[in-house]
């Protein structure tokens, strides 16, 4: 186990570093620079500027600084916003954007698993229909769509919520519904396929005819089999839901990362770019580990081979 959690992280070092390089050279590839087209910025001004970040050194020699930089935990300087260090401007707004995501992440779960779990203890019958089309609905209707109606609906016109902004526990209700949607459709329809295969395989027949109870079958033969596909779909949700909310945080007015992100590409702020990317790359790097050390853990039919799953 040691040493497959040891190939995994040096994996995940050089996923990494091809990451860094890739996004270094392609945005280095764009003719022009962040400061070209800039209103009251004379041609000498925007040379000083090139010069103070770097920018008017060979492209070569930006990059092994930059990797120098990092390598010490230092993002550099926003080029757009004054004085402003990346690293702090990636703390404060990703703070936003992972409360909002963790509360989307467990209600995705919680409800997914449920609305699974019923449609498939009620196989072919009125429940398992509606539940199935509800999930339907939930992969088809885009989230950005879903949260354009419910802004509408139920904050413009019924009143029940504010339209923008994040200043209480009710204002999560529509921007995590509609985040959660489609993670709660992909779950269930997961949860329920995996229920119907477990519940005819013969060692669920075995646990009955021994006479166990059916909290204990369920429990101990069903979910815990039935859960391994979820599993498999929660790490790489996880880092979907918290890195790609950047449309439903502009929707609803939320200063998430996201929305900087957006911000960073529109305005070509070099380090802002490099430093979300990179940020991002990390949590879904993290989250497929996490994944990977689950399934193993959970599903005993796995065995680590010289740290290889085998």
């Amino acid at each position: 186990m040691v040493r497959y959690v040891i190939n995994r992280l040096v994996f995940m070092l050089i996923s990494l570093f091809i990451l860094i390089s890739a996004t270094f050279f392609l945005m280095k590839a764009i003719p022009g620079n962040p400061f070209m087209g800039e209103k009251n910025v004379s041609p000498e001004i925007e040379a000083r500027l090139m010069e103070q970040y770097g920018l008017d050194k060979p492209v070569f020699q930006q990059y092994t600084k930059y990797l120098g930089d990092i390598a010490t935990g230092d993002f550099g300087i926003s080029m757009k916003r004054l004085n402003q260090d990346v690293g702090g401007i990636i703390s404060d707004t990703f703070a936003v954007s992972l409360k909002l995501g963790a509360v989307a992440i467990v209600v995705a779960v919680i409800v997914g698993v449920l609305l699974g779990m019923i449609a498939a203890m009620n196989h072919r019958k009125i429940i398992d229909n509606v539940a199935m089309i509800l999930a339907v609905l939930g992969i088809a209707v885009p989230s950005f769509v879903l949260a354009s109606l419910l802004q509408f609906y139920l904050a413009q016109e019924a009143g029940w919520f504010k339209v923008m902004g994040l200043n209480g526990p009710l204002d999560y209700v529509l921007p995590v519904a509609a985040l959660s949607a489609q993670p709660i459709a992909f779950i269930a329809r997961l949860t329920r396929s995996s229920m119907l295969e477990v519940l005819h395989a013969d060692y669920v027949k075995t646990a009955k005819a021994k006479g166990l109870n059916s909290v204990t079958i369920m429990f101990k033969h069903i979910i815990r089999n039935a859960i391994l596909p979820v599993v498999t779909y929660v790490g790489p949700m996880t880092a979907n839901i918290i890195t790609g909310s950047v449309v439903i945080e502009r929707i609803f007015g939320i200063g998430g990362i996201g929305k900087v992100f957006v911000e960073s590409i529109t305005t070509r702020d070099y380090t802002m770019i490099m430093g979300i990317t990179i940020f991002y790359g990390i949590i879904l790097m993290v989250a497929r580990f996490i994944t990977d050390i689950a399934y193993v853990i959970i599903d005993p039919r796995i065995k680590l081979s010289n740290g290889k799953e085998g």
